[in-house]
């Protein structure tokens, strides 16, 4: 079969996914294109005209299938190449913007929800990496347009229902590890992109009320960052001091690896989540998974390993904060206690 494999915004997490979809199926012929994860405005909007007119001889090849993902401008791009039209085509939603947070600095526009919404329905068939995701992209496009003024078709919403299904994104055969731990201290790792998302204040204010509880701990601090970086991130190195260990991203997996399997809890404070490949990596190698109660985490780890959330919407992130921090602190007297 050939296959057109599209990553319109080929950030971390897609450039995994992607990768080990070629990887793992070597029977099939493979045509990948993508576009840098960076610009993400323009980027989301601007790929189908990217590609159209600067990948005109690649993309008007004959194919059997085309699997882009929920970032590509797929009605736009069907159109500016009609031989696409014909392709059977799926779209994989690492992520929808409907459920994205919204960090108050940016301007604030339907489109992205839109782009969303047409790449869906102008798909065969949509596949969503958690239940979590697809869910709220069906319960967002309903509300929104529940909103518009007039002239709106029926069965969108059941459309798209109709057609999609859950596929998570598989680990990596070289995730699953045996874990190794260290003896004494309590090894605590965060591995996520340094961005708004990831909720980098939840991770300052639990850190210091733990380190305000007296406990002896590591935390290391790893994953990718772009050029504006969260003040909270420079904040934390400061507050913690010598309880920090790594810090900043690990250009070599088998160190990273290395990291995971020797740490003792693998940490989220993310308000944005569709699946945590990150927490899943570092469960797979023998960490503790600690978690927020809310995102996709509530599909994937059962209650002991998920700390109790809020609404953000009601300012209670001192709460969870307090929650994060006595959980891991429970966490670290049990090992000092010599209890799994």
């Amino acid at each position: 079969m050939r296959i057109l494999l599209l990553s319109a915004y080929d950030a971390d997490s897609h450039i995994y996914w992607r990768e080990g979809l070629v990887r793992n199926l070597p029977e099939h012929e493979w045509t990948v294109l993508s576009l840098p994860g960076r610009y993400f405005s323009w980027r989301m909007r601007g790929n189908s005209l990217s590609w159209a007119f600067g990948e005109a001889e690649t993309l008007s090849k004959p194919y059997d299938l085309v699997i882009a993902t929920s970032m590509t401008d797929l009605s736009s791009l069907r159109g500016f190449v009609p031989s696409l039209a014909n392709t059977p085509t799926l779209v994989y939603f690492h992520e929808n913007q409907f459920a994205y947070p919204s960090s108050g600095k940016e301007f604030k526009s339907v489109g992205p929800c839109i782009l969303n919404l047409y790449t869906a329905l102008s798909a065969d068939y949509c596949l969503f990496n958690s239940e979590y995701n697809r869910r709220t992209l069906l319960e967002g496009a309903e509300a929104l347009l529940a909103k518009l003024p007039d002239h709106v078709p029926a069965g969108i919403v059941e459309r798209i229902e109709e057609r999609s299904c859950v596929l998570p994104v598989p680990l990596n055969e070289d995730s699953f590890l045996d874990h190794k731990g260290r003896r004494g201290e309590f090894h605590i790792t965060w591995n996520h992109r340094w961005e708004f998302d990831k909720n980098p204040q939840l991770l300052l204010d639990s850190m210091i009320k733990l380190d305000q509880a007296g406990v002896d701990f590591t935390l290391h601090v790893v994953g990718q960052q772009f050029r504006k970086i969260p003040k909270q991130f420079e904040q934390l190195k400061t507050q913690l001091g010598s309880k920090i260990g790594h810090w900043g991203y690990m250009e070599s997996r088998s160190a990273y690896q290395a990291l995971l399997q020797q740490s003792d809890v693998v940490l989220s404070t993310a308000l944005h989540d569709y699946q945590g490949i990150a927490v899943l990596e570092g469960a797979a190698a023998g960490a503790y998974p600690v978690v927020p109660d809310r995102l996709a985490y509530t599909e994937l780890f059962p209650i002991e390993c998920r700390y109790e959330s809020f609404d953000k919407n009601v300012n209670q992130v001192e709460n969870e904060a307090v929650s994060l921090a006595a959980t891991l602190q429970t966490l670290i007297k049990n090992k000092q206690a010599g209890v799994n």
